[in-house]
């Protein structure tokens, strides 16, 4: 599979949004083991640490510190570059911080995807992009199905509406300026990605699981969690960017028939409670407590949410290759590196990326 996506992006112009966020660095690093000529696009790492330093990011990219509001730098930036590719990640992408800056979570999610789509518009060679948003811009009823590509979409809170925004805007460029009918006169394909909750080592945002967990354990306190009855779709970082990359390659070889939308998410048995996954934490760390915290007041977060990934089966040939158990413990494994010899995480990131692609 590594050499397949190496033939498609192995010396091909890659513009990356985002790249400075977890998934964004990852997903770096995983294209620079590709080959990929990238240049990325984003506001500085908003953590102490942050993966994209600690990977030294700086290396790997020419990297552009800015903001997707800025429609001018960010159409200076893609129209110089004239990239093969765009994978669009930058985001506001937390759902409590929604709440706190709900105008600026929807011009960033939703203006700025039509800014960077504006961008492409401009170019006057081909490009296969591949927008990233979210699980959860699908009207969430709390039901037991699996969410499909087809379903109704919404948002109770800003990030999720801002996300289904989003959806909206890339579905109106497809059709006002990337039709498919017509690719062979502006050759822009446009697909979308739809990820569940993503763990992995080197997040360490505010208000998610697995960072909480992982600077709990490390500093040998007491894990707290909020919702542990909540149910998501748990995957290892590796599983949806793989989807991307794939989806991107696809794109490439059949344009017309790929600009569509696609959920990437682990299998049903494997949408678990809170509770679950902090157990299975503790048993990987090899030790330590968690204890239930309900503050009151808190701001509204989806109790239950699962995917339905057999359009990416079928389609892509796209599957999830670790269980819950199995990407909790490599996430927990990369952790316990990083606390012990940091020196040595940028080879055991490389490693876990090769691994996975069994390279």
């Amino acid at each position: 599979m590594f050499d397949q996506l190496k033939e498609v992006y192995g010396g091909k112009k890659v513009f990356l949004t985002g790249h400075t966020g977890f998934k964004g660095s990852w997903l770096l690093k995983t294209l620079s083991l590709l080959g990929a000529d990238v240049k990325c696009y984003a506001l500085a790492p908003d953590t102490t640490p942050n993966l994209y330093d600690v990977i030294l990011g700086d290396t790997l990219c020419d990297s552009i510190i800015a903001d997707l509001r800025n429609r001018d730098q960010l159409k200076l930036a893609i129209t110089d570059f004239q990239p093969d590719f765009v994978f669009h990640l930058a985001a506001q992408p937390l759902v409590r911080l929604s709440y706190q800056i709900p105008s600026e979570t929807f011009e960033v999610n939703a203006i700025g995807t039509a800014n960077l789509l504006d961008a492409v518009n401009l170019l006057s060679t081909p490009c296969y992009c591949v927008l990233i948003t979210t699980d959860k811009v699908y009207h969430n009823n709390e039901w037991e199905y699996p969410y499909r590509e087809n379903d109704k979409l919404g948002g109770y809170d800003p990030y999720s509406a801002s996300k289904a925004c989003a959806e909206l805007v890339i579905d109106s460029y497809r059709n006002s300026f990337f039709n498919v009918k017509d690719y062979q006169q502006h050759k822009k394909a446009v697909a979308v990605g739809r990820a569940g909750n993503v763990i992995g080592g080197g997040d360490w945002s505010k208000d998610r699981l697995i960072p909480d967990i992982a600077r709990a354990l490390a500093a040998g306190k007491k894990i707290e969690i909020r919702n542990p009855n909540s149910v998501r779709p748990w995957q290892h970082v590796l599983e949806p960017l793989f989807g991307y990359l794939l989806l991107g390659a696809k794109l490439y070889k059949d344009p017309v028939l790929f600009s569509q939308a696609y959920n990437f998410g682990p299998d049903v048995n494997d949408a678990l409670p809170v509770a679950n996954m902090v157990d299975m934490a503790i048993s990987s760390w090899g030790g330590g407590e968690y204890e239930i915290n309900h503050v009151a007041g808190q701001p509204h977060e989806a109790g239950l949410l699962k995917l339905d990934i057999s359009k990416a089966i079928n389609d892509l040939g796209w599957r999830p290759q670790m269980n819950a158990s199995e990407a909790v413990a490599k996430t927990i494994e990369w952790y316990k590196v990083f606390y012990s010899n940091s020196d040595d995480i940028v080879k055991f990131t490389e490693k876990q990326i090769k691994v996975f692609f069994d390279v």
